[in-house]
């Protein structure tokens, strides 16, 4: 049996497709979305628990998922804005749903752009939908903007597609036109000799690039045979029937692997696969947004490009070490994460913002080094894919066991909600997390710490002789009880609380009772008030005093501790004063 038979063998057998990453398809790469709503870890999807899934597409620059079952069914669903779901609308979807546009026809190759999806029958046809404004779609016109229903290519005999940012490439059996490309030529990804660069005016210095509508196939390809493609942003990586690996487009970052960062407008060959180094059949080819890789002989994996923020880049192929020795069967690469399938384990790694890593809610968040996914170890990975910000991994059920029935399913909201909520397999556990940490605070409360058991103790038993001992509980009583000392702000149980209260009320009445006793019994207050009501009437300068106390409000004399006098003795002294000098007349009997 031949290594195509193989492959086409294991491609046929379908498994469980498990997702991670964003959910809020309009905010991914416009505005912060929130967190909550992503998934952190690898999660079954409701339309698609027990569907067999063979294959998944998600460009680098896309935000939208394809997934084809092995009966040639075509799901998609993400962002909608430009119609690359194609559905007959531009209404987002949160969860897979069936293309109907493509249900007369067995599907069983996708690619997946910014904008824009192309797919693959099993007889050779290819339709696209989506975004069409550089021609990408293949349609031969670019003069329709957008297609939101499947629309036929103008290529047969398709055996594989892919998709960069904003064009389109095509594998054929076609002698002599193995690999055709179309869309935007801007960095000579097209790989036609030229970027159809012009002025839009011919007084503007304001450049433009004539779209290429068209699948033309590539000239200097003319006597090979290309076997394998992908697609980054801006780049291609190809791989012809004897093992030579081909890059042209965008050099930045060195993803090309000429040892320099120059435009390639054709096609170069990569010298490090040459001679004794040329790739074997059904090698691995994979491209990221500024980065590309290929599997190569004795269990090497070799990349180049930007392979993280920090750091080098790599200007040319250099193996990745930590991968040494693995059989990888697939791989992808996203904006700045990567997804390997590789014996019974699946590996990632890169720069993570929306959990699109799969390492779950309590490991790490991104990592500079491959890592294996831990809930997903001992499974035998079938397929992956890597999107701007989500990835998709298919697994075959044999040997799962029971591991997929303890993962979560998202079940998301459908179409007519703006947003996608949360699953409510993710709320349960975050309300199980949320009651633990609950209990734990009960638990600390309940144990009695000795510092707060002697803090409580002393004000259960405080002194209600002391004044200023009362006057501290009545404040504590009007904040609510707080524990004093050190201000720890634990509290005490509601029963303890209202007990505490209540003697704290007591204590205040019983301050109030002895400052009113104290006041009685005060000698010099009732030498005061004996003085105040045996006053001399006849010296006028206690009489003025008196006078001047009256209006005042009757305030006590001395110390001005403003106790007053008697009603009665206050309105004879006043009269007696008015009288005795005259400053008013008495009233006529």
């Amino acid at each position: 049996m031949t290594t195509a038979e193989n492959e086409k063998k294991e491609e046929v057998k379908g498994g469980e497709l498990l997702f991670c990453g964003v959910t809020e398809w309009d905010d991914v790469g416009r505005r912060k979305g929130s967190s909550e709503l992503n998934l952190v870890s690898p999660t079954r999807l409701r339309p698609l628990v027990g569907v067999d899934i063979r294959y998944v597409a998600a460009g680098c620059a896309s935000v939208h998922c394809v997934a084809l079952d092995v009966d040639g069914r075509c799901f998609t669903w993400g962002r909608n804005d430009k119609g690359q779901l194609g559905h007959g609308d531009r209404v987002r979807r949160d969860m897979p749903t069936i293309v109907s546009g493509l249900a007369s026809y067995k599907v069983v190759k996708a690619g997946s752009g910014k904008s824009h999806t192309v797919v693959a029958t099993e007889d050779g046809l290819s339709f696209s939908f989506g975004w069409n404004k550089h021609g990408q779609l293949g349609t031969g016109s670019a003069k329709k903007e957008f297609e939101l229903d499947p629309v036929r290519c103008l290529v047969t005999e398709v055996t594989k597609v892919s998709c960069g940012a904003d064009f389109s490439v095509w594998l054929t059996s076609v002698e002599g036109a193995s690999i055709l490309t179309a869309g935007l030529p801007q960095y000579g990804q097209l790989g036609h000799g030229s970027d159809m660069e012009y002025n839009t005016k011919d007084s503007s210095v304001k450049l433009a690039y004539e779209a290429q509508p068209r699948p033309t196939a590539i000239a200097s390809f003319a006597d090979e045979t290309i076997v394998n493609v992908a697609c980054g942003s801006n780049h291609t990586v190809a791989v012809d029937s004897k093992g030579y690996v081909y890059t042209w487009g965008f050099g930045g970052y060195g993803r090309l692997g000429h040892r320099e960062q120059k435009d390639e407008f054709t096609p170069r060959r990569v010298d490090v696969f040459t001679k004794h180094n040329v790739l074997p059949p059904g090698a691995v080819v994979s491209a990221g947004s500024a980065n590309s890789a290929v599997t190569a002989g004795a269990g090497q994996m070799y990349m180049w490009g930007k392979i993280k923020n920090n750091g080098d880049d790599l200007m040319y192929p250099k193996p990745l070490m930590d991968l040494s020795g693995w059989n990888v069967r697939c791989m992808d690469s996203g904006y700045m994460h990567h997804f390997v399938g590789a014996e019974s384990s699946c590996i990632s790694w890169g720069q993570c913002h929306s959990g699109e890593l799969g390492y779950g809610p309590h490991q790490q968040k991104s990592s500079a080094i491959p890592k294996k996914v831990d809930v997903l170890e001992d499974m035998h990975v079938i397929s992956v894919a890597c999107g701007f910000a989500h990835s998709l991994v298919v697994v075959d059920r044999t040997n799962a066991g029971d591991q997929l029935d303890q993962l979560e399913i998202y079940d998301g909201e459908g179409v007519e909600e703006p947003r996608a909520e949360p699953s409510p397999a993710k709320q349960t556990k975050k309300q199980a997390a949320a009651a633990k940490t609950s209990n734990k605070r009960k638990k600390s409360k309940e144990a009695s710490d000795p510092e707060d058991e002697e803090e409580n103790n002393n004000e259960e038993d405080h002194d209600d002789s002391d004044p200023e001992a009362n006057a501290v509980a009545e404040k504590k009583s009007k904040r609510g009880g707080k524990a004093a000392g050190r201000g720890r702000g634990r509290g005490r149980p509601p029963a303890a609380q209202n007990i505490q209260q209540e003697e704290k009320r007591a204590a205040a009445k019983a301050s109030n009772k002895r400052k009113k006793s104290k006041e009685a019994s005060d000698p010099e207050d009732e030498e005061e008030n004996n003085n105040e009501k045996d006053g001399d009437d006849s010296d006028p300068e206690a009489n003025a005093v008196a006078e001047k106390k009256s209006k005042r409000g009757g305030k006590a004399s001395g110390r001005g501790r403003g106790r007053g006098r008697p009603a009665s003795a206050k309105k004879e002294d006043s009269g007696a004063v008015s009288a005795k000098r005259g400053r008013g007349r008495p009233k006529k009997a």
